[in-house]
């Protein structure tokens, strides 16, 4: 009997280090953990992209090759304080127009902004909650409107930072060309596109010479407790096979969950 409990003693002493070690893994995934969200409201005359499943597959990837989890949900249900305490960030993916039901959930982001949490918008992510100041401020602005698309020329603003440090100086890209009001101070403009050659009737009026000839596209900052980072590129589904958007993508996620400088 004794040997028994001094076999099972030894047997489990052995395997602790590797039991601890296996629960710290867990641990250490569970706190990689990623929330994409795609919510859009439905409606006449509201417009839904149509690259959001190839948007969302996109962040998978990029959460299996770069080791945290990434769950996908347009349900705005999951927006509660107990259940965004799994997330190390969340990602409004091509998020349009209303995309919470109640106060209580703009409360549990609010909670986990001022927690530390990081946020990401994507493309029309800025055309969410037109009503809402709270969140044009962690957006970076509210979606004004966007010339039609075509071919520009973007500009690396910052090529530190680690949503451009993979690109070139500047680049030609066709997308939608978006425009923002209700700007914050404080954005830190990492990607611009230039307004010299794009085909925009309305660029005279807005936004005129207010930033030059080079119009900001993607930036990040830092408000209310978290950190948070914007692009307006993507509207495309082929947008989300080229590595310049999906490591620009990745660079800004990795920023907001501090996992990059």
């Amino acid at each position: 009997m004794r040997n028994s409990i001094r076999l099972h003693f030894v047997v489990c002493t052995a395997l602790l280090p590797f039991l601890l070690l296996s629960s710290l893994h867990t641990s250490l995934a569970a706190e990689r953990r990623v929330l994409v969200y795609t919510k859009n409201q439905k409606g006449q005359g509201l417009f839904v992209h149509d690259n959001i499943a190839a948007s969302a597959a996109a962040l998978q990837k990029l959460g299996k090759e770069n080791h945290f989890e990434v769950d996908v949900s347009d349900d705005p249900a999951v927006f509660t304080a107990a259940n965004l305490k799994k997330y190390r960030a969340i990602v409004f993916d091509n998020t349009n127009n209303e995309i919470f039901e109640n106060d209580e959930q703009k409360a549990a982001l609010q909670g986990f902004i001022r927690g530390g949490g990081g946020v990401v918008g994507i493309h029309s992510a800025t055309g969410s909650m037109r009503k809402w100041p709270y969140f044009w401020q962690v957006m970076g602005g509210k979606f004004s409107r966007h010339a039609k698309m075509q071919k520009f020329t973007l500009i690396v603003k910052d090529a530190a930072d680690p949503s451009t440090k993979h690109l070139p100086a500047t680049f030609e890209w066709t997308d939608e060309f978006y425009y923002v009001d209700n700007i914050p101070e404080g954005r830190h403009v990492v990607l611009a596109g230039d307004l010299k050659n794009l085909d925009d009737p309305g660029k005279d009026k807005f936004p005129g010479k207010t930033f030059g000839d080079e119009y900001p596209l993607a930036w990040r900052q830092t408000f209310d407790g978290g950190r948070q980072f914007y692009t307006s590129l993507g509207h495309k589904i082929e947008h989300y096979s080229d590595p310049r958007l999906t490591q620009h993508i990745l660079g800004g996620l990795l920023w907001v969950m501090g996992d990059a400088k």
